[in-house]
């Protein structure tokens, strides 16, 4: 379980690949903090730390995740927001995020606002049901508040903090995220299903 709040912004030195899957390795200070078999958000897709260094930490990422996921399309040198697992005790500052991706989506649009960007993203089709004005995204594992929401563009305002501290400093229309929408709505829904199904 993770919270959306980005703790480093660390950079893909290694992908190897074959048909099993990829190997990963990143440099990351966040290494240091790792122990074997720890869980650690990568661009928002929970993975494992199998060998956590001082420097950086490797993952091995299952075909299935590689697919499904903006994962498949690192190569060395590309900058992934990294986070921690959350750990009892540790301040929730941003929503609960599983590392669990729904879909990849596009970046629509990228404007200045301000001292602030406002970011469009395209959600794939059937995933904008479970978004809502003011509510929680989470994109590339960054807890985002939603600033508006039109049929399937959904917008995010993101301040000068956030822009230096993750990934999004170089956002660009085009660009492909992770999205993962708020659990609780999907909770809702399956629970509300189960009630309409059962007449109760």
């Amino acid at each position: 379980m993770f919270t959306g709040l980005i703790a480093e912004v660390g950079t893909v030195e290694s992908v190897d690949r074959d048909e099993a899957g990829a190997r990963l390795g990143i440099a990351a200070a966040l290494g240091a903090e790792l122990a074997p078999g720890d869980s650690v958000a990568v661009a928002g897709v929970c993975l494992t730390a199998a060998e956590p260094r001082p420097d950086g930490f490797v993952a091995d990422v299952m075909n299935r995740t590689l697919e499904l996921t903006g994962l498949g399309t690192l190569a060395p040198g590309s900058a992934v927001n990294l986070e921690p697992a959350l750990r009892a005790g540790d301040r929730l500052g941003g929503h609960f995020v599983q590392g669990h991706v729904d879909a990849v989506a596009s970046v629509a649009g990228v404007e200045p606002d301000g001292f602030a960007r406002r970011v469009r993203v395209e959600l794939p089709g059937g995933l904008d049901r479970y978004v809502v004005a003011r509510g929680s995204i989470a994109l590339d594992g960054a807890s985002l508040t939603v600033a508006g929401l039109e049929g399937r563009i959904v917008e995010v305002s993101l301040i000068p903090e956030t822009l230096q501290r993750t990934t999004f400093g170089a956002i660009a229309p085009g660009d492909a995220v992770n999205v993962e929408v708020d659990l609780i709505a999907r909770h809702v829904e399956r629970l509300l299903g189960g009630i309409a199904e059962n007449g109760t």
